[in-house]
């Protein structure tokens, strides 16, 4: 039964909504977005028409509809319940990537490798490492994505947001406060793009390093499987011994391990596998049993990198 407090899902809420430029989808499947390609369905779903729909959207939606913003869900977990309220996905108006001198203006939803593809063409080298990263430019800001030696704090100029009230917001790089894995700006505040620092390089030399890190991508992580990329971020070191997550799952036991439909992956044990057959609660009760092993064998307790959003189908018991 819904409390009172919750917001009425589909076609009802809806009708509480301000209308918008964009599109609004009720009871809408999220599992085929996500590259889990497993969950339910967000009540609303969103797709703004620009930043100004999406302004105004914030700035009229009830204060008691729940607001997830999601990307293109290449590290993203969403439950069998499906998620209340409205879901947003900024798709193709926020996908624009310009250059400006040796800098790259890009859209929250700009594809990391469109964005690294595009400062290759441009003679701009130091974006290469997002090449690797599967995700968007929003999800790159809110995580402090990296890859292969560098991370977004290490080329992020200015960051544009609007939060829960539809107020437009500016960051300088300090004011994003990002740290390992982490993005210390409120997180009702939706990243819509950011200025990112390039420097002028050699086209065939940033090519050659793109190729490269595709080559180390294809040859340790099993990118042609279903999965959501890292589940855990790495352990301080001075806690760890120096270990990452996957040797500290690998001495648990846990390479291979499964539940269900959902596999521990055999070629890169920090990546978890949608074997066909998996549903949300699958993967994220074998999220958590390798969580509970890790902690039991090493005394260190991972942290969920993959972002898990929704209602569980059942609970699920750390």
């Amino acid at each position: 039964m819904m409390t009172a407090a919750e917001p009425l899902p589909g076609p009802h809420l809806i009708d509480r909504l301000p209308r918008v430029r964009g599109r609004l989808t009720a009871d809408a499947p999220l599992g085929p977005m996500t590259w889990f390609r497993v969950g339910g369905t967000a009540d609303v779903l969103f797709r703004p028409a620009d930043a100004d729909d999406l302004a105004g959207f914030l700035a009229g939606c009830p204060a008691d509809v729940p607001v997830t913003v999601i990307g293109v869900a290449s590290n993203l977990l969403v439950r069998d319940g499906g998620v209340p309220g409205v879901v947003i996905r900024l798709g193709g108006p926020f996908a624009e990537i310009a250059v400006e001198g040796d800098r790259l203006v890009a859209g929250a939803g700009a594809l990391d490798y469109n964005v690294a593809l595009t400062a290759q063409h441009e003679g701009l080298a130091g974006l290469e490492f997002l090449s690797g990263i599967p995700g968007t430019i929003g999800g790159a800001l809110r995580m402090n994505a990296g890859a292969y030696g560098r991370e977004t704090a290490d080329l992020v100029v200015t960051a544009e947001g609007i939060d829960r009230a539809g107020r437009r917001l500016r960051f300088d790089r300090a004011g994003l406060h990002l740290g390992y894995r982490h993005c210390g700006v409120p997180e009702d505040v939706i990243f819509t793009g950011a200025v990112l620092q390039g420097t002028p390089g050699d086209k065939a030399a940033i090519a050659t390093a793109m190729d490269a890190i595709q080559k180390a991508r294809a040859d340790s992580q099993p990118v042609r499987a279903r999965t959501g990329g890292s589940t855990f971020a790495n352990p301080d070191p001075e806690l760890s011994g120096g270990a990452k997550a996957w040797q500290l799952i690998d001495r648990a036991g846990c390479r291979g391990l499964q539940i269900g439909g959902a596999q521990v992956s055999e070629k890169h044990c920090n990546f978890l596998l949608n074997l066909g057959d998996a549903t949300a609660a699958d993967l994220e009760g074998l999220g958590e049993e390798v969580r509970r092993r890790v902690l039991e064998t090493s005394g260190i307790e991972l942290r969920w990198e993959i972002r898990r959003i929704g209602r569980p189908a059942r609970e699920i018991t750390p």
